[in-house]
């Protein structure tokens, strides 16, 4: 199956959809998007204030963008925490890191106390180096998560690699506790059916397509509300106003047929850690409940105008691309099928720093620019954004997490096409040329290639 949304959906089926927003209406706080950024907020801010008449606005189910794709990586990533240590000193970016660290524990502790059955299994995070620079890359990335503070994490050779998962020409690798595999659909169906139960109210089939303060504007009515909330990551650029705010970011997945025992055998991966490399373009990973491997990385990075695709279909070439990975990484798989793949966009601002703001003039708020690390992300965004309003309505005070250094970043837009079309392609062509030159021995450190990409994209 190509396309379809996700192979996630095809597992566990799609939800049957809500009622559409009837007319124009009125709450305390409108969230548009119904992702996991939309109903982590809309779930903690209930249980904050049960009096709150809170509404979800959703254009099609809750789910069907990046929160219905991804890989199931909940883990501590958490996008431009050195720009903020540049920004805010580097306490300021260890506290962001140890929030980050407590995230993956406080999703484990809402899925186990609200009954929700995600495959979740905190198995932690393995990044595999398979080639010098990349070597060179993971102990540098190892010293410095030390440096914030990650005192848990360890550093492993080949044998040790090897005793985990048998990656082919592994030279070592970098394990963090800080990490679970989870099932995505399952996690955003549970936790959409958690916060309905809380009494709030979600209206899919309901496109937003403009908010200003205390409006958010639909073909159906216009909900007001002293707050509104854009949570929509990679599908921002679909309001009016906002096509050079976050640019939507492909990212494309496959899933394999359930391995046989003999295969897993051959493989290991007995700790079901969440897999990823040091590579430029790198690709993640993850054992599946039932036995399958999901493996994702870059495709066609980006399309033309911040255009988003409907069900997630992928080119053949990268299917193949991503197919090659696989038995590269695991040549004991050669004869083993691909039997889903799938694409989603995710959201990057300018300078790949995620945010979570609320504008106390306008009521205006919103949360995202994960940069692919949204699962774990989006909660502690949520959490945050429920504070921010708690503050600003007066029914709280500043807390730890509103003083983060993440809320209130200000960033430029995007460049206007083509220019914007034209540096996504050529980062990335350049990126994957430092691949090559390091997979074939020329750069034995980090390519200046991916240096001078990572200059022109901002990234540092």
């Amino acid at each position: 199956m190509n396309g379809g949304i996700s192979y996630w959906y095809a597992d566990d089926g799609l939800p049957a959809v809500r009622e559409p927003l009837a007319s124009d209406a009125s709450a305390d706080v409108v969230i548009v998007g119904g992702g996991y950024t939309g109903l982590w907020t809309a779930y903690y801010l209930k249980k904050a204030a049960p009096f709150l008449r809170i509404t979800v606005l959703e254009r099609k189910f809750c789910g069907f963008g990046a929160s219905g794709r991804n890989g199931g990586w909940l883990y501590n990533g958490i996008a431009g925490r050195d720009r903020y240590a540049k920004l805010h000193g580097h306490e300021a970016a260890v506290r962001l890191q140890r929030a980050m660290n407590g995230t993956v524990g406080e999703v484990a502790r809402v899925v186990a106390e609200e009954g929700v059955d995600c495959d979740l299994h905190q198995g932690g995070v393995l990044e595999v180096a398979r080639t010098p620079a990349q070597l060179a890359r993971l102990r540098a990335f190892h010293e410095h998560e030390l440096s914030y503070g990650e005192k848990d994490r360890e550093l492993y050779g080949a044998r040790e690699t090897a005793e985990r998962i048998r990656i082919a020409d592994a030279v070592g690798s970098a394990w963090t506790p800080h990490g679970a595999r989870l099932h995505p659909v399952k996690l955003v169906k549970g936790l959409a059916a958690a916060v309905e139960a809380l009494g709030v109210t979600i209206h899919e089939s309901t496109p937003v397509t403009e908010i200003r303060p205390r409006h958010a504007v639909t073909p159906y009515g216009t909900v007001r509300a002293p707050y509104v909330l854009r949570c929509t990551e990679g599908f921002t650029a679909d309001l009016k106003g906002q096509r050079r705010t976050w640019l939507p970011m492909n990212s494309s997945m496959i899933a394999t047929e359930p391995l046989t025992d003999a295969q897993w055998a051959a493989i290991g991966w007995d700790g079901l850690e969440t897999l990823g490399d040091m590579a430029h373009v790198y690709m993640y990973a993850q054992r599946t409940a039932d036995g399958r491997i999901a493996l994702g990385g870059r495709g066609v990075p980006y399309r033309f105008g911040s255009r988003t695709d409907s069900d997630g279909r992928t080119q053949g070439a990268t299917v193949e691309a991503l197919r090659r990975i696989l038995t590269d990484f695991f040549p004991a798989l050669a004869g083993v099928r691909v039997e889903y793949a799938w694409s989603g966009v995710l959201g990057v601002p300018r300078d790949w720093c995620a945010t979570v703001t609320l504008d106390r003039s306008t009521g205006l708020g919103w949360a995202g620019g994960y940069v692919g690390s949204g699962v774990a992300t989006t909660n502690l965004a949520g959490r945050t954004l429920c504070d921010l309003v708690q503050q600003d309505s007066g029914q709280g005070g500043p807390t730890e997490l509103t003083g983060l250094p993440w809320v209130g970043h200000k960033v430029r837009r995007w460049e206007p096409e083509p220019l914007r079309w034209l540096g996504v392609q050529g980062m990335y062509a350049t990126y994957r040329a430092a691949d090559r030159r390091e997979g074939a021995g020329f750069d034995v450190r980090s390519s200046r290639l991916a240096r001078v990409a990572d200059r022109v994209a901002g990234r540092h």
